[in-house]
């Protein structure tokens, strides 16, 4: 007995030992083998992080997972994702690991978790599953890798899109979840397969599907000898619409051949909500209804590359109803009619006859019919719509998602009939289009904007593709506006996606810019409740619209925008794409007027900005305090009073918000002061240089007819030299500034000897042998820091330099005019010829010593001329010095000048 329980117990220990030793043994085998197999039979670049075999997964079974699988396609799909997936599980037999090299390996079960397969073909044809190589072997002997004998799939968490560039069909599936279990090895079996995704389709421009949530309970008969695929008990939902199907589809070498039917298992009309998006379907087991809803089709016939499938399919309902328990209002007297029908097997012969589809809230009806035909090609659209409805009535007869109220009466009375590619041609002389539409007493609200806005009535007039809008008025907070005009292509903007075009004429008592400003909110939460809360809006970037391609033609008694008021406000605004341009925009505003050409654009990712503006006698004070732009390009300008005229070219980037970077402007300005006059109080660089300098007053210095250049470029606005004159003062102004106030100037005064003092002028006198009164003394000065902390620089030792040379250059020419005058006094014999031209005691002639050396020797002559020099010097510095006395007593420089 013990020897038997050693050798189980030695049996155990052995099988254990080979489950666990087996993965590192077989495990580097399958890796080379995945590999060779990829290699051989797919031209795509297949990567994958690692590879586990286990034998405990789904013992007896081995598994082996692949993690982080990725095709990616080779040309003419370079670089594009076929698939990608997080893990592949492949379960096989345990024999399967110990065949030979040479020998396919069974795989029994595949299950394929959180994967994305994307599949591709484009307008040539060209699919990018199309990855498969070329098989040139003769036979099928010998051939090595894996093979499938499929007992159970599963496709876990996944998504699948699908875009035929050719056919025009989009197919996004997501959630996807299916699994299928059958006995692929025989010949004839049965399939057992649950499938449940949110389907989204387009087809050709028009999304038939959004979301829907589908899902499918299928028992299929499969034959692959035939190639016949049998549905046998089959019930889908589409959304909670169930539909129920049999028949079958068969795969033919040159086409598939299909005989289908389907419809709904009950008539009840929820199945017409249930087929409503999520979204907007709200608690419908709740909902009280009467009447029916009906689909009933069929789809028969082969598809190949000429030929779709014919189709006959049925959707009525008669005298239905519906009543959300928690709402007032029912939606009554619902007939549908609908057929989608192609007798043909043409694609471009599919057609839709809406016969009917009607409803009415309260006393107000509501109907369309028509036909869509050439579906699939230049679809051929004939409409008629005729009825009422209060708007106020839809949020009252069926919960929409909406967090504003709507409001107003629509009546429309029009049919219109067109082909598609007229309309994205813009050929509308081709659409024919007649009848009336009209909107009284509309209202919105929304969190988004600032205030309700009210329409009193739009009138809309339909003339083949024009629609004539005669009379239109709106209010909104504290602007009205009255409109009328023409938009071009509005049925081209609703059925495609062109722009929508259009010119109006609007007239306005008030326009205030803040009611059409969107203030940005946020969630929070306060208590137990959530609430919208107004944030700073400049990190949410102001675009504009890019559907609009609009001429307006306004005229606006007051328009309000932050804190200015404009008056007179009339131009031409046109919007294309993304871009608003001004034309001849003109409008009064501080005690003056503005025009301005320009565009503002928001199409790039960094807005921009062009304007030309014509400043014309604006208030200088008011203008500076409202407006931004002139704080930055002028700050001085606060501390002048008067009137100013000026033309401004100016382009730039712009904030989200629209608000110009100033760092970014580049443009030029040429502006003139008609009248203006100085207050020093008013800003800091002129209250101090006012202080330093005793001989001037800068509130009695006028700038009127002051003309100067500006040029704003890099953050800096650099000023053109220009000068002033005040009571014999003569002034230049030089320099620039950035808009972060740091300021680098030259200001250069030449300011008349008399103004220092006739004990000055007695002094200039003495040195010159008379008075020199009118001699200017040259003060150069340099302004930098900021417009808040101005540091003023005097430059003493030049301008004691420039008055010095003036000096003697002045005593020179006093000399040549003395000699001359000395000349002709001997010619006339007025005078001594050897008497000296100028009185000097110490005169020994005109020779120069030198030394030995041949180094000039000074004389006493030359000690005397060093000397003079010396005293003009001084005497420039002590003049100099004068005018910097006294600073807090100011000199009446009107007695001065006298």
């Amino acid at each position: 007995m013990k020897k038997a329980l050693k050798i189980f117990g030695f049996i155990i220990i052995s099988i254990i030992v080979i489950l666990i030793a087996g993965p590192f043994i077989f495990e580097s085998q399958l890796k080379d083998l995945l590999k060779k197999t990829v290699n051989e039979n797919l031209n795509a670049r297949v990567e994958f992080s690692d590879v586990d075999l286990s034998f405990f997964r789904s013992f007896p079974q081995a598994t082996l997972s692949i993690e982080d699988l990725s095709i990616i396609n080779n040309q003419p799909f370079e670089g594009d994702t076929l698939a990608i997936g997080k893990e592949v599980i492949l379960e096989m037999s345990v024999k399967e690991l110990f065949k030979g090299s040479g020998e396919p390996k069974r795989i029994d079960e595949l299950i394929l978790n959180e994967a994305f397969i994307n599949i591709k073909i484009d307008s040539l044809g060209n699919a990018n599953y199309d990855i498969a190589k070329e098989d040139t072997s003769t036979t099928s002997e010998g051939n090595s890798g894996f093979s499938l004998d499929l007992k159970h799939y599963e496709v876990n968490n996944s998504r699948v899109k699908y875009l035929d560039e050719q056919a025009k069909i989009a197919l996004d599936v997501k959630e996807l979840n299916h699994s299928g279990t059958g006995d692929f090895s025989l010949e004839e079996s049965k399939l057992e397969t649950h499938s449940e995704a949110l389907v989204s389709l387009d087809y050709d421009g028009v999304n038939y599907l959004d979301s829907h949530k589908l899902s499918l309970e299928a028992l299929l008969g499969i034959n692959l000898k035939t190639n016949k695929y049998t549905f046998l008990e089959n019930q889908a939902m589409v959304n909670e619409l169930p539909l129920v199907f049999d028949g079958f589809f068969q795969v033919e070498e040159d086409h598939n051949y299909m005989d289908l039917s389907f419809k709904t298992p009950s008539s009840d009309f929820k199945n017409f909500l249930a087929v409503i998006p999520g979204t907007y379907r709200k608690n419908i087991e709740n909902v009280n209804t009467t009447g029916d809803f009906i689909v009933n089709g069929m789809i028969f016939g082969k598809a190949d590359d000429l030929n779709i499938p014919k189709m006959d399919i049925s959707i009525t309902s008669n005298n239905a109803s519906f009543k959300y328990p928690e709402l007032p209002k029912a939606v009554q007297d619902i007939n549908l009619d609908l057929k989608i029908l192609n007798d043909t097997g043409i694609a471009e012969e599919t057609y839709i006859n809406i016969n009917q589809a009607s409803f009415r809230i309260d006393e107000d009806r509501f109907t369309t019919s028509g036909k869509l035909s050439n579906i699939t090609e230049n679809m051929l659209v004939d409409l008629a719509v005729k009825g009422r409805v209060n708007l106020a009535n839809l949020s009252k007869a069926y919960p929409f998602k909406m967090e504003q109220d709507l409001n107003g009466m629509l009546t429309a009375d029009l049919s219109m009939n067109f082909d598609m590619n007229s309309i994205e041609k813009e050929q509308y002389q081709n659409v024919n289009s007649k009848g009336t539409a009209n909107i009284k007493n509309f209202s919105y609200k929304s969190p988004e904007i600032p205030n309700e806005v009210k329409i009193a009535n739009a009138d809309l007039n339909f003339n083949q593709g024009n629609v004539r809008v005669p009379d239109l008025k709106l209010t909104t907070g504290k602007t009205d506006l009255q409109a009328s005009g023409n938009l071009e292509n509005l049925i081209g903007f609703l059925f495609t996606d062109q722009l929508l075009k259009g010119s109006f004429k609007v007239e306005s008592n008030t326009f205030s810019v803040n009611d059409f400003m969107i203030a940005e909110t946020k969630k929070e939460t306060s208590g137990s409740k959530e609430q919208d809360v107004p944030v700073a809006s400049g990190n949410k970037a102001i675009k504009i619209p890019s559907f609009l391609d609009v001429r307006l033609d306004f005229k606006a008694a007051t328009v309000l925008y932050d804190n200015l008021t404009l008056k007179n406000a009339t131009g031409v605004l046109l919007t294309e794409n993304e871009t608003a341009k001004l034309q001849n925009i003109s409008t009064n505003i501080f005690n003056g007027s503005i025009g301005l050409n320009g565009l503002v654009s928001t199409k790039d990712e960094t807005p921009f900005f062009e304007m030309v503006l014509d400043l014309n006698s604006l208030d200088i004070a008011s203008s500076f305090n409202g407006l931004e732009l002139m704080q930055g390009l002028a700050p001085i300008a606060k501390a002048i009073e008067g009137k100013l005229q000026s033309s401004v070219n100016l382009k730039g980037k712009l904030n989200n918000d629209l608000t110009p970077q100033l760092n970014s402007l580049v443009g030029n300005a040429l502006a003139e002061l008609l009248t203006a006059e100085i207050n020093p109080a008013k800003a800091a660089l002129l209250s101090k240089l006012d202080s330093q300098l005793d001989f001037i007053n800068l509130k009695d210095i006028d700038l009127s007819k002051l003309k100067t250049q500006l040029k704003f470029k890099d953050g800096m606005v650099e000023l053109s030299p220009f000068t002033f004159n005040f009571k014999g003062i003569k002034a230049q102004v030089s320099g620039s500034h950035s808009f972060d106030m740091a300021m680098n100037y030259d200001l250069l005064l030449d300011v008349p000897a008399k103004y220092l003092g006739s004990e000055v002028g007695g002094a200039l006198g003495k040195l010159s042998g008379e008075n020199i009164q009118e001699m200017m003394v040259a003060l150069p000065i340099g302004i930098t820091g900021n417009f808040q902390s101005p540091q003023i620089k005097l430059n003493m030792q030049q301008a004691v330099n420039n008055l010095t040379q003036k000096i003697v250059q002045q005593q020179k020419a006093d000399l040549q005019q003395k000699g001359l005058k000395a000349i002709n006094d001997i010619l006339q014999g007025k005078r001594d010829p050897k008497e000296p031209f100028v009185k000097d005691s110490t005169a020994t002639g005109t020779q120069t010593k030198k030394d030995s050396t041949g180094t000039k020797i000074p004389t006493k002559k030359d000690s005397i001329n060093r000397s003079q020099q010396e005293q003009v010097q001084n005497a420039a510095k002590n003049i100099l010095g004068g005018i910097m006395k006294n600073a807090a007593k100011k000199p009446d420089t009107t007695k001065k000048n006298n």
